[in-house]
């Protein structure tokens, strides 16, 4: 099989993996569309990453995965060598800046993580390769080739698949708990342990010096999206995570285990769990903040910060002249950099809403929720009035035929309402949108 070929296989496999920022670009006067995704580096910069899969050929029968044993498609695996001189050849002509490597378990775990060692060692020590790589480690290989992987990447995940051991045992027969969460223990250990090293040796060697991330699909069973985040700040507090990432389940395989085929992938629903997630991680939200068992799925219409702060409005207003930090971050419309520059222009002066318009606060949002210097009482609105206000738009990015509260012939004309052209069509949906919020308050 010509190298071309493979690739083309092995990064269109790759394509549902979710531990990068965005998968593939079609954008016009992209170079090489196929296998690019992007990811950001620790200190912000965005970059682009060849993303492919070691191999498809896969002993594992996994009931939502296209590189499945039972499914029927075509299967290729590189060798070491072609994986390394793509790499280069791609990096030489600035296509990309990294590696990100997965792989369908060939033969045995050990066997596959052989390979991407072998592969990766190729790339580093033999054509010299010192870009950034992120490599997803085989459940169930033995310890000394997980540590072996860490210090030759940057970044080490992974997968937990499932969001319950029960959906797992469903779903991923051949996968079990212990067999994942032991590589995530043994990294945690090996972070820490790295970290030590070299305080006191300089030239001690690096283990995956970017951290470890997972992955999670969601929409295929039905676990809430409260259990989902709970397990998520589990995840991040026990194995030190850097990153969870949601990837939406998408019906590319027929079972009667899975959802209906027809049914489109829960995208809003991603989108709705990274904000989540991003709340945990910067914002000091706990999990049961977002949700709780009484509520334990997201609200459509508003994001959830916006939502939270509509359910706990005795908490508001929050004077921006005298708040700390974290009741600062509980403002919608007011991010960690805000608060930190409120923090800081405020030792000044008073701050009013002119002042924090030139700082970059969202008074669009933070207007509802806050004191200043000119506006000392808040801002006596009724509720929906300041729902209308939250509403996100974003909403119909994704579609709204996931929402049940509009019919088909509703989600393209969102879009025009929002941006203030007007449709009767969409101003009923929004009405209705409202009613229903104010429902459940």
């Amino acid at each position: 099989m010509e190298l071309i070929d493979k690739l083309t296989i092995l990064s269109n496999s790759a394509k549902y993996d979710a531990a990068c920022t965005s998968s593939g670009s079609d954008r016009p006067g992209h170079t090489v569309p196929a296998g690019i995704c992007h990811s950001f580096t620790a200190d912000g910069r965005c970059i682009s990453l060849l993303k492919v899969l070691m191999s498809n050929d896969c002993v594992y029968d996994c009931k939502y995965c296209v590189n499945s044993a039972s499914s029927d498609v075509q299967r290729a695996t590189f060798t070491p060598d072609e994986l390394a001189e793509l790499t280069v050849q791609f990096y030489r002509r600035n296509y990309i800046e990294g590696l990100f490597l997965s792989s369908g378990v060939v033969i045995s775990p050990d066997y596959t993580m052989e390979l991407m060692i072998n592969s990766i060692y190729t790339l580093r020590h033999t054509s010299n390769f010192w870009g950034y790589i992120h490599a997803k480690a085989i459940p169930g290989a033995a310890p000394e080739l997980v540590y072996r992987l860490g210090l030759l990447v940057d970044r080490l995940s992974v997968n937990i698949e499932m969001p319950s051991e029960k959906s797992l045992a469903l779903l991923a027969p051949n996968k079990t708990k212990e067999a994942i969460l032991a590589p995530m223990r043994q990294i945690r250990n090996e972070l820490t342990e790295n970290t030590e090293a070299l305080a006191l040796y300089k030239n001690a060697p690096a283990f995956a010096p970017a951290g470890q991330a997972t992955q999670m699909i969601i929409g295929a069973t039905e676990e809430t999206d409260y259990k989902i985040i709970t397990l998520a700040s589990a995840l991040y507090e026990k194995y030190s995570l850097k990153r969870v990432f949601y990837s939406a389940y998408i019906p590319v395989m027929e079972n009667s285990l899975l959802p209906a085929v027809a049914s489109p992938p829960p995208l809003l629903r991603e989108h709705r769990l990274y904000q989540a997630d991003f709340l945990m991680r910067q914002y000091e939200f706990s999990s049961d903040e977002i949700l709780s068992e009484e509520t334990p799925n997201f609200n459509p219409y508003l994001d959830p910060k916006c939502n939270w702060a509509i359910n706990n409005m005795h908490f508001f207003p929050v004077d921006v002249n005298k708040a700390s930090k974290r009741d600062l971050l509980r403002v919608p419309g007011i991010g960690p950099t805000g608060a930190k520059r409120i923090v800081v222009a405020r030792r000044e002066g008073r701050l009013g809403l002119d002042e924090l318009k030139r700082i970059g606060i969202v008074l669009k949002r933070a207007k509802y929720f806050i004191l200043t210097k000119d506006n000392t009482t808040g801002l006596r609105l009724d509720k929906d009035l300041t729902l209308r206000s939250l509403i996100d738009p974003k909403i119909y990015a994704f579609g709204a035929e996931q929402l049940s509260f509009f019919d088909d012939t509703k989600p393209n004309a969102a879009l025009p309402y929002m941006t203030g052209r007007g449709s009767n069509l969409i101003n009923d949906a929004v009405e209705e949108a409202v009613l229903c919020l104010k429902s459940t308050l």
